[in-house]
C-alpha cells in the first residue's frame, strides 16, 4: 500500500526546481561578473574561503590584492568598509581571486612559504605603507621585533609606528606581520586577535 501523502510524493519535484532556479542564479551572477570586468566597472573583487583558522574575505582591484580579511573581525563590516573607502561598485568575483586563493591554500598545508602575488595598498599610506611592504622580507619561520624592524625602515625611535602598522596591516598572512613581536617576545596586537597570530607563528614553526 502506497502510503506517502501528496506532498511527500511532491518533495521530488521541488528539490529539482530549487537546485535549478540554484543553477539559475548562478549562471545570470557569473553573466553579471564578466558584463562588470568587460564594461570596467567592477573596481572591487571579492570573495569568501575556508580555511584551518576559519572564513576569510579576500578582496582584489585590477592592481592587485587590496584586503584579507578574519572572520572575528565581520566580513559584512569589511565590506561597508571597502565600500566606503574605496569603491562601492564592489561584486562577489571568484575568478579574480583565483590565485590568491590557490597560494593561501598552499601556505596552510605547508607547501608555500612566500607569496607571488600582485599587491595593492591603496587602503594604507605614509609610514605605516613603508613597514607594511617591508614586512614580506621578514623570513617564513623567523621573527623580527618592532624595535628591529623600526631601525630596518630607517626610523629607530618610531617603535610605536611600527606596531600601528602591524595592528592595522590589510593584508595579514601575506604581508606576515605575525612575525613581528615585541622586544620581550610578547605577541602584540594583531588585526585577527592573539590566538590567530599564535597559530600561524606556529604553522610556520616559529613558535
Amino acid at each position: 500500500m502506497n502510503t506517502k501523502t501528496n506532498a511527500q510524493q511532491g518533495i521530488p519535484e521541488l528539490l529539482a526546481f530549487t537546485a535549478a532556479g540554484a543553477e539559475a542564479v548562478d549562471r545570470l551572477h557569473r553573466q553579471l561578473e564578466e558584463s562588470a570586468d568587460e564594461a570596467k566597472i567592477l573596481d572591487v573583487a571579492y570573495t569568501m574561503m575556508d580555511t584551518p583558522v576559519g572564513t576569510l574575505l579576500l578582496a582584489a582591484t585590477e592592481r592587485g590584492l587590496l584586503r584579507v580579511a578574519f572572520e572575528v573581525e565581520g566580513l559584512d563590516k569589511v565590506l561597508d568598509e571597502l565600500g566606503r573607502k574605496f569603491s562601492p561598485r564592489i561584486l562577489r568575483s571568484p575568478k579574480r581571486l583565483d590565485v590568491a586563493a590557490f597560494e593561501i591554500d598552499e601556505y596552510f598545508v605547508r607547501r608555500r612559504t612566500s607569496f607571488d602575488l600582485a599587491l595593492d595598498f591603496s587602503l594604507t599610506s605614509g609610514f605605516r605603507q613603508t613597514v607594511q611592504r617591508f614586512l614580506p622580507q621578514i623570513a617564513y619561520g623567523t621573527t623580527e621585533s618592532y624595535k628591529h624592524v623600526a631601525a630596518l625602515v630607517g626610523n629607530p625611535k618610531a617603535i610605536r609606528a611600527v606596531g600601528s602598522a602591524c595592528a592595522t596591516n590589510p593584508l595579514p598572512i601575506v604581508v606576515p606581520c605575525h612575525r613581528v613581536l615585541r622586544t620581550n617576545g610578547e605577541l602584540g596586537g594583531y588585526l585577527g586577535g592573539l590566538a590567530m597570530k599564535a597559530a600561524l607563528l606556529k604553522l610556520e614553526g616559529a613558535a
